[in-house]
């Protein structure tokens, strides 16, 4: 057809030696909670499914990517992709959270014995049925926690450019984490990391949903080979909607078992994650499961956490990861138990809060809240909003036609996320400017800004002359991105370490500047001095005349520092919404 330039499918790809796409779903630091298929071992990534860029085999979910057109125009690619037959064999196909789980639902992979290919208990399970039987009450909830899609502000989209003389690919694309997706890119395309560079400034929003990768990120640098040219792809809103990927879709079936006086005794929980046709993220069933208890004195818990595959778009991580869908069912069982057994439901939860003399708190399935104060929390809340003042507000809406309700529900957060972090920082005498390189990336929050202020106030330089760089893999060698409240965090942490050791480093290259004593230098308010004189240069100046002498050779790269961070121990923040 008129401009058409190629089309290909999953063979293409395998003639190519195109690998799958390495998504290593399970979380990796230390303090996540670790799940593992039926018998098999954790981090086990055999379970999480096939991740081919072009299926081979079947098509597993409405908006999977079967062939690729490329053509001199978006219209006439679009044109010839409407011309391209697929000659379907229908399956049976399974959509529904709680029927892929059965035993005898259509399977998705003959490769994996089962649909749910995770499947992991916590905490003690006789200890916890011990405490049920002697319990004066038991409340049961079941929930079904829908899908959403993250919708973004820009639908996705990705440029690829292969160029012959360097043997280089590079993408330009709509990404959240660059640096991981670089190396998963280079896997796919079966060459060196060096030879691929991803590229990506504003995402049009994010959330977690671009913080992985999309098979046509990979597609768009091999198609540009394949045809000699750049290749770009930009999907509809419509195409988003069933392509992107989603979040959410969580079945949890739970029980609170409690005293006659409204003391919490013991949880138990069974909890189904949909991950979708293809294993992109076990971050949400993880991570909610280490928050089971809530913000909760719940000495007891015994949990089962299952994934299963289904006929529908992978989930990803999405806006708290997992958190906020246990929170919901937690909070959700406190009020009917409340409003079922008569208890007061802020009093209810007041008894039961744990205290700050607890933290850190270790709870019933092992996760270590390291802070923490609840009930002040919730006094605040009740004090801001004019809690006794309600009833007033009630009748007074009622004049109006109008229904007033309230409620409140405590929040706890596990922030932890990708361990690694690194920062560069580099002095550019001539732009008149500090270069900070840093591997977690914005989208949409101004961590710009935030980063620079932070090596602003530690070296003594305006936010102005603070130059941050992001999302260049060509530059940003080592970073984790933008996902589970990491990024100031991390990202704060190893830039006051690296201006820390550009400081140190500054006062023994003003050592030789000056030809004065290390211990006379001083540092104060972004200015090196030799105590006592007016002899002293700011971070710009002290560059410049370092320029002019003859360093030592650990000295030599002058004013650059490279600093790595790694953290792995989670932190647990709160907020208590009125609603």
């Amino acid at each position: 057809m008129p401009g058409v330039l190629g089309v290909f499918t999953g063979a293409d790809c395998e003639a190519d030696g195109l690998g799958q796409i390495p998504h290593s779903p399970f979380p990796s630091t230390h303090f996540d909670m670790k799940l593992h298929g039926p018998g098999g071992a954790v981090g086990d990534n055999s379970f999480a499914g096939i991740n081919t860029v072009l299926p081979t085999d079947k098509g597993r979910y409405v908006g999977e990517a079967i062939a690729m057109v490329v053509a001199d125009t978006k219209a006439q690619a679009a044109e010839a992709a409407e011309a391209v037959e697929i000659d379907y064999e229908v399956l049976p196909a399974v959509t529904q959270t709680r029927a892929a789980a059965e035993p005898d639902a259509p399977q998705l992979y003959t490769e994996i014995p089962d649909n749910v290919f995770v499947e992991t208990y916590f905490g003690d399970k006789s200890a916890t049925d011990a405490a049920f039987d002697k319990a004066d009450h038991i409340v049961k909830m079941s929930f079904d926690i829908p899908r959403v899609t993250g919708v973004p502000m820009e639908p996705r989209s990705a440029l690829g450019h292969y160029d012959p003389e360097e043997d280089k690919y590079t993408v330009y694309a709509g990404s959240g984490g660059t640096v991981r997706q670089k190396s998963e890119i280079a896997s796919i395309l079966g060459v060196k990391n060096n030879q691929v560079r991803v590229y990506a400034l504003d995402v049009g929003g994010n959330f977690g949903t671009r913080n992985r990768l999309f098979v046509e990120f990979p597609l768009v640098a091999w198609a540009s080979k394949k045809v000699g040219r750049p290749v770009k792809n930009t999907v509809e809103r419509s195409e988003s909607f069933v392509s992107d990927y989603q979040g959410r879709d969580l079945i949890v079936d739970m029980e609170l078992a409690l005293d006659a006086d409204g003391t919490f005794r013991a949880l138990r929980s069974s909890n189904i994650s949909n991950v979708g046709a293809h294993c992109v993220s076990l971050s949400p069933l993880s991570k909610g499961s280490g928050i089971i208890t809530g913000s909760y004195r719940i000495p007891l818990a015994h949990l089962r956490s299952r994934a299963t595959f289904s006929n529908t778009p992978p989930t990803n991580a999405y806006r708290s990861s997992g958190r906020p869908e246990i929170i919901y069912c937690v909070e959700c069982m406190v009020e009917k138990t409340a409003r079922t057994l008569g208890f007061d439901p802020i009093e209810l939860r007041r008894k039961n809060l744990v205290t700050d003399a607890e933290m850190p708190y270790k709870n019933a399935v092992g996760m270590n809240y390291d802070s923490g104060k609840y009930e002040k929390s919730l006094d605040m809340v009740m004090g801001l909003n004019d809690w006794e003042g309600f009833a007033a507000r009630k009748a007074e809406a009622k004049s109006r036609g109008k229904i007033l309700g309230r409620g409140v529900a405590h929040y706890v957060e596990s922030s932890i996320g990708s361990p690694v972090e690194q920062a560069e920082l580099h002095v550019r005498v001539e732009q008149g400017r500090l270069d900070l390189v840093i591997g977690t990336q914005p989208s949409g929050q101004g961590h710009e800004t935030s980063f620079a202020q932070v090596a602003s106030e530690y070296l003594g330089l305006p936010v102005e002359q603070i130059n941050v760089i992001v999302g260049d893999t060509d530059i940003v060698k080592i970073g984790g991105g933008s996902h589970s409240g990491r990024s100031m965090r991390m990202a704060g942490t190893v830039i006051v370490k690296a201006s820390e050791t550009m400081i140190e480093r500054g006062k023994r290259i003003a050592e030789h500047v000056f030809e004065a004593s290390l211990e006379d230098i001083e540092f104060n308010e972004g200015v090196f001095a030799i105590k006592g004189t007016d002899r002293r240069y700011n971070l710009l100046e002290l560059a410049a005349e370092a320029a002019k002498i003859d360093l030592p050779e650990d000295l030599s790269d002058g004013l650059s520092v490279i600093e790595d961070n790694e953290m792995h121990t989670p932190v647990f923040p709160e907020w208590l919404p009125y609603l």
